[in-house]
């Protein structure tokens, strides 16, 4: 899955952007065991940016529910 930018973001409703969330929070689950099992070597870096994906769509889910 690609980098996800704030604008793409915005164009999802709250339906996508909660399974968005699921599917990265599981994606990111996934980086950590195999991580912590030491597979992990070339895409170490992946895991930060997972992160960063998620609070990207956890920010655009708070603005909806405040607006």
């Amino acid at each position: 899955m690609g980098r996800l930018k704030m604008k793409t973001v915005r164009e999802l409703n709250e339906g996508d952007l909660k399974s968005r969330v699921e599917q990265m929070r599981t994606e990111l689950s996934k980086l950590a065991v195999e991580n912590a099992k030491g597979t992990l070597r070339k895409e170490s870096g992946k895991i930060n940016r997972v992160k960063k994906d998620i609070a990207r769509l956890l920010t655009r889910l708070n603005e909806m529910k405040n607006k």
